[in-house]
Formats: structure tokens, sequence, C-alpha cells
């Protein structure tokens, strides 16, 4: 069910329930991180494979070296400038946490996220929260708690409204290996603002069989609908003559022969305001009964980049 009370949400948690809960970024599926009977719930639920690992959410940078050890000075720094915010560390682990959390891995993945409700519910526990998208396994993110409920329904007894997120994209995720500061999946802080503050940054490539870091699969984050990426959309219109077609477009509609419904992220040509826009009009699409959905390609600057990312794993491959 659909909630603000906060208490319900603490007992549900202490009691080793798995809920809802909003961040900036999307909706998560949260539980116990020191209980692994949580964390398998949470897999199960989303129908996740165990070789993708989960984010752990923690209440502020000086909880880190309880999770994390052997610590980069960098990290700490990326911390303290980004945090509360969308940016996730992947660091040593503490030998306490689970393996099911870091898919086997001795490196686990903590942010801090900015959000009041999701601070106000850490700061009420006693333990930190993993939490992936409360999706499920590669299907659209969930930006408002209807979208959350739609998903699970009665699967979940609390489902925490903390209103529509303010990013509307997943975190970013940074990691550290051999003094080179290495992108593992484009989010909601951009390439450049990291750059700009702590120098180069080298991207890893998508990984299907063993993940650094969630968010790197080739397919994720996937309407129903088969879904197509251009730089031409008109083009690629005609490949699908009698076809029920739904646009997905930056800042302009189109005049276009079978488009049933377009969705425009931003007639002001904001990638922050597209970005925020971005899950709730693919759920939209997604459910408008077309054939086809095309998507538009965005500027490959900023958070373009983290859009461009999300359509080209949700594409018909």
């Amino acid at each position: 069910m659909i909630t603000t009370n906060i208490d319900q949400a603490i007992d549900a948690l202490i009691n080793g329930e798995v809920i809802a809960i909003p961040t900036e970024t999307v909706y998560g599926l949260a539980g116990n991180a020191f209980d692994e009977a949580a964390i398998k719930k949470i897999f199960t639920l989303k129908k996740r494979p165990f070789y993708n690992p989960l984010i752990v959410h923690i209440k502020s940078a000086d909880y880190l070296h309880t999770i994390a050890d052997d610590i980069p000075e960098i990290a700490f720094e990326m911390a303290k400038y980004f945090w509360p915010g969308p940016l996730t560390l992947i660091l040593k682990k503490q030998k306490f946490i689970s393996d099911f959390i870091t898919a086997g891995k001795d490196t686990v993945a903590i942010r801090v996220p900015n959000h009041p409700v999701a601070l106000e519910l850490l700061n009420n526990l006693e333990f930190p929260l993993a939490a992936p998208s409360a999706n499920p396994f590669g299907s659209i993110s969930p930006t408002s708690a209807n979208h959350v409920f739609n998903y699970f329904k009665k699967e979940l007894k609390v489902v925490l409204d903390g209103g529509v997120c303010e990013k509307g994209l997943e975190s970013t995720i940074v990691g550290f290996e051999e003094n080179q500061l290495i992108l593992y999946r484009h989010g909601s802080v951009s390439i450049e603002a990291i750059e700009a503050k702590f120098g180069k940054v080298i991207l890893a490539t998508s990984n299907d069989k063993t993940p650094t870091a969630p968010g790197m699969l080739s397919r994720h984050y996937a309407p129903s609908t088969d879904t197509y990426l251009t730089d031409n959309v008109i083009e690629l219109l005609k490949n699908f003559e009698g076809k029920k077609i739904g646009l997905l477009l930056f800042n302009k509609a189109m005049n276009a022969a079978n488009v049933i419904v377009q969705e425009v992220l931003s007639e002001n040509s904001d990638l922050n305001e597209a970005a925020k826009g971005l899950y709730a009009a693919l759920h939209r699409l997604d459910n408008s009964n077309v054939d086809i959905i095309i998507a538009e390609r965005f500027p490959d600057k900023g958070l373009g980049k983290t859009i461009n990312d999300r359509l080209e794993r949700a594409i018909k491959k």
C-alpha cells in the first residue's frame, strides 16, 4: 500500500520486510543491508539475477568506514563534495558485508541519497539499506509511488510515498583502479561535473556476465514495447508503415502519419528537465497501446549522455 507514514516503514524494515522508498533518483526496493534474508527477498521480488550487485544506502559519509575498507582519499573527497546526492562509490567492502549484496565480489557500491524522506528513514534505523530500483528486473525504473504500486500491487506492504523523484535517473557509479577514476554507470551526476573537480574519468564497458556495478547490463531499463533509438525519426518511421507509433522526443513534436502519441521531454531544451521526465514518459508510452516506440537520440553532452545510455539499453536488439 502507498503511505506517507514513516513509522510504518521503519517497523517493516526492522521486522525484516522489504519496502519501496523514495530517493532523488528513482524509487528503491529497500531492505536491511545486514539481514541476508531481507536481501534475498529483494532479489526474489525483482526477479533479479544474483550476479548483479546492489547499492547500499547509508545515512551520511561518516558511516562510510563501517561498510567499506581501505578507502582511498579521493573517495572521501568525492563523498564530501557530492553527498548527499546521486553519486555511488565502488569501494573495498568490509568482510561482514553479504556476498549477496556484492555478487560475490570484494567491492561494494555505496551512496547517501539526497531525499528528505529517505534520509529521515535512514537516520531512524540502526542499519543501512540495500536498495536497487523498485521495478521488476530489466523494466523501466519507477519515479513515483504509483509506478511502484503498478509493478508490485499487493507484493509490497509498504510503498513510502515521497513524491516524484527530483532527478529521475539513477545515480552515477564510479570506482577507483590503479589511481584511475572509473565510470561504471552514467547517471544523474554528469561526467563533466566529475571531471571538472576530480580529473579524467575512464569509461568501463558493459558486462552481461559479471558486472562490477548495477546498470552495466547491455539490456536494461526497457519498456515491454519494442523500442528503437535513432538520429533521424522521420526516416525510421518509413520502416513501420501501418504500425501504431509512439515517439519520445527532446524538445519538439513532429507531424507524421501513424504516430498515435508523442512525449516531448523539454520544450526549453533543458536536459535536466528531460532527465527528470524520461522514465515517466516511457511508462506512459509503454501503456499507450502502441506497436513501436521510437526515441530520438539526445545531445551527447551532460545528462544527454545518461539519457542516451538508458535508451541504448532499452532498445530492441
